[in-house]
């Protein structure tokens, strides 16, 4: 099986694991978002901007890898990266 298929198939175990999880919840309590096993991630709320800010802008947080704004998996924090990346080229100069 090539490494893209595999990619594909946990893609879609890892949805259908998430949506499993909060149907067997009772309706009411059913959030639509958590962690799988207490590790990744998944959100199936609409994305709002003020989420989609804190998981990709946001300087406050030491991660690189946040909550996904959407889906299963993770986000990336690009001011985070930007700030890795500015100390690492500013520490080559110097």
């Amino acid at each position: 099986m090539k490494l893209k298929n595999v990619v594909k198939v946990v893609a879609i175990a890892l949805v259908v694991a998430a949506v499993w999880q909060e149907l067997k919840k009772p309706r009411g309590q059913r959030d639509w978002y958590g962690h799988l096993a207490g590790i990744v991630p998944y959100e199936f709320r609409p994305p709002t901007p003020s989420r989609v800010k804190d998981a990709m802008w946001n300087p406050q947080d030491d991660r690189i890898l946040t909550d996904t704004v959407f889906g299963v998996g993770w986000s990336v924090n690009l001011a985070q990266v930007k700030d890795k990346l500015a100390k690492r080229t500013n520490g080559a100069v110097a």
